[in-house]
């Protein structure tokens, strides 16, 4: 009985205590009544009798707002704690009175945000372990193969005159597989961290093309593969960064040599009253459908044996991506399996 008693003044008083943030408002009006009161009537006893009631329906009052805020102070703090622990599957789960509405669309905006922000966390954190992963497996894969070839070479294979120069250009090739693989990496982790620096300026792009095509003419012709460019005019400048749309060019034109065997690549500029469109494409394997959406992921290779055959590192597209969207562009691409591959995209001139 003593404990039920008990309680129930403590609510009393955590009511009352809980309305207390309303007091100025509460003793402005008591005054003001009171100073009603005194002009209409001044006998004293009348005035007591007026304070007392005031004063009785004042603690009423607060204790029944009180009772109000606590309940509402309740209600977020459970909404609270529930999204805390993760109770919540939807915003559409969170429910408070008619008269918290307000706060209810803002705890909603808050816990869709949260939501989102640990989604995209957990996404990132899968995205650097299969990152880890990939880069783990490509530079285990030359390190190995270098590794073998030395240890063939130290048990005695450098002294049979048929095999040691062999394994020493193998040796070599891996060497430098792994050199453009580290180089590729240092580039991709300083596009994506934002510490890449761009120097856009105006250039005339048919030089670097040029310079790009030459680089790669003797690959192309041991192929016996057509290299032709189609330049817009001679004296035609775009506005971007020199140096990074060679990087572009280069991993886009060698990628086409790479998957062609027979008939051409060829690189097309064609441009408008605001923009040069640059256009790369070849005759050769193609690309399934299903995978164009993936190609410009890091390490994502169709043909992984042919690609690191023929030396690529798993990460030119996604660097190609990534320096074009730096000029406010887009890759687009096109393909047909077995007819050949198409990329183009959009230079402010």
């Amino acid at each position: 009985m003593l404990d039920t008693d008990s309680n129930s003044s403590n609510k009393f008083l955590s009511y009352l205590s809980s309305s207390l943030v309303y007091y100025r408002e509460f003793l402005f009006f008591n005054i003001f009544f009171i100073l009603i009161f005194l002009i209409l009537n001044s006998e004293f006893s009348t005035l007591l009798l007026f304070i007392i009631s005031i004063i009785i329906l004042d603690i009423a009052i607060l204790y029944f707002i009180g009772k109000r805020r606590n309940k509402e102070l309740d209600e977020i703090k459970s909404i609270i704690n529930n999204i805390r622990k993760n109770k919540y599957q939807s915003e559409e789960e969170i429910q408070l009175g008619s008269n918290l509405l307000s706060l209810q669309k803002v705890i909603k905006k808050m816990f869709k945000k949260e939501k989102n922000d640990i989604e995209n966390l957990q996404r990132l954190q899968k995205m650097r372990s299969q990152f880890l992963a990939n880069v783990s497996h490509e530079l285990r894969t030359p390190i190995f193969a270098i590794q073998g070839y030395l240890e063939s070479l130290l048990n005695g294979a450098i002294h049979d005159k048929n095999v040691n120069m062999h394994f020493l250009e193998k040796a070599n090739q891996n060497t430098i597989s792994l050199s453009n693989l580290l180089n590729d990496l240092i580039d991709i982790s300083m596009i994506e961290s934002g510490e890449m620096r761009m120097s856009f300026r105006y250039f005339k792009i048919n030089e670097i093309i040029n310079q790009v095509f030459q680089e790669y003419k003797l690959i192309a012709e041991t192929k016996d593969l057509s290299l032709i460019f189609n330049p817009a005019n001679d004296e035609l400048e775009v506005f971007g960064d020199k140096e990074k749309l060679r990087q572009v060019f280069t991993n886009l034109i060698l990628n086409a040599i790479k998957y062609t065997e027979k008939g051409k690549v060829e690189v097309l500029v064609e441009e408008d009253s605001k923009h040069a469109k640059v256009i790369v494409k070849d005759t050769g394997i193609g690309i399934p459908e299903s995978h164009l959406d993936r190609i410009f992921e890091r390490f994502f290779r169709i043909d992984k044996a042919r690609s690191r055959a023929e030396g690529g590192t798993g990460l030119g597209l996604a660097i190609v991506k990534h320096i074009i969207e730096a000029h406010n562009s887009k890759v687009y691409v096109t393909s047909t399996v077995g007819k050949g591959s198409e990329f183009s995209f959009y230079l402010k001139k």
